[in-house]
């Protein structure tokens, strides 16, 4: 369902377990991101109403789950700063071709599956953490990231015909996977 290649190496849950609010704070940062590439794409291909529609929906939903995760952050009494992220959204973006309609499709499916990727990392957050609390809160996040990620999917179909999307979606899954394997070492959503 979620197109990935791989799942999460076992070293990514113990890293973020210990420290919660590198991990926290991260998650903030990646929903702005998500809300900023949907509103990016929704200015970029206006030529497309599907996105019109669907991509609002998006950016609200992000925007929102960045305040939720702001407010377990302020609720643990913890600081909100910048902080440095993890590579992989800037490995995936190296992947986007530079021709339209590749790099559109591309940019699509990129979004995709980080939106995976984080709803399989929220399963294990549900499943795992022992901040029953927090576990909840990733749960109620699961769902929309599924659901983004098949959005995601579906309007790349609007730019090419689907077989060429799956082809390239297993392209990039395989890539993601590998970039996910390499990993790094921060307490990161995507690391």
């Amino acid at each position: 369902m979620l197109n990935l290649h791989s799942p999460t190496p076992p070293t990514w849950f113990p890293k973020v377990a210990a420290n919660l609010e590198e991990m926290l704070l991260d998650h903030a940062h990646c929903e702005k991101k998500a809300a900023g590439v949907a509103m990016n794409l929704l200015f970029a291909y206006v030529d497309l109403p599907d996105l019109a529609r669907e991509l609002p929906e998006i950016v609200r939903e992000e925007l929102d789950h960045f305040e939720q995760v702001f407010d377990q952050i302020r609720k643990r009494g913890w600081a909100w700063r910048k902080l440095r992220p993890s590579r992989y959204g800037e490995r995936l973006h190296q992947l986007i071709r530079k021709d339209e309609p590749g790099k559109g499709v591309d940019r699509m499916l990129v979004a995709a599956l980080i939106e995976a990727r984080s709803c399989e990392r929220f399963g294990i957050l549900r499943d795992q953490l022992a901040d029953r609390e927090l576990a909840d809160f990733f749960g109620s996040l699961y769902e929309s990231e599924a659901r983004h990620h098949g959005t995601y999917v579906r309007l790349a179909c609007l730019m090419a015909p689907r077989e060429e999307v799956r082809l390239r979606l297993e392209e990039l899954a395989r890539e993601e996977s590998t970039i996910i394997i390499d990993g790094e070492d921060l307490p990161r959503i995507h690391a």
